[in-house]
């Protein structure tokens, strides 16, 4: 698995606690994410091209500011994997890291399943 392209070795700027390193491997893995922002019930619907345990990257051309906290709704054949999320960096007019937040163990069981398949 080597550098995934599309994806900054450092994200826009550097800053917040993840300036260069990687704590946890990250897989290609298309698949549909829905990100809906509750406050405003703003929903984005895209693909994300990269997945870990941690969170995900969304390609979309429209992209919400560094910092939402969103709903985060990934679709595959093999299941639903939701959870809550935060924008970590946006990479205007292509697309966002989002971190998972609190995860429930079931959704993360799931998610532990895809990224099993992804390494084999």
């Amino acid at each position: 698995m080597g550098a995934f392209s599309g994806t900054p070795s450092n994200p826009t700027g550097g800053s917040g606690p993840y300036p260069n390193k990687r704590e946890v491997p990250r897989f290609s893995l298309i698949a549909t994410v829905v990100l809906r922002e509750p406050d405003s019930d703003t929903k984005i619907s895209g693909r994300i091209s990269e997945l870990s345990r941690k969170g995900c990257y969304v390609d979309s051309l429209i992209t919400l500011p560094e910092g939402t906290e969103l709903e985060v709704r990934i679709s595959r054949d093999s299941g639903v994997f939701e959870s809550q999320g935060r924008i970590v960096y946006v990479q205007e007019g292509m697309g966002m890291g989002v971190a998972f937040l609190e995860v429930a163990p079931a959704q993360l069981k799931m998610l532990d399943t895809w990224l099993a398949e992804l390494s084999a």
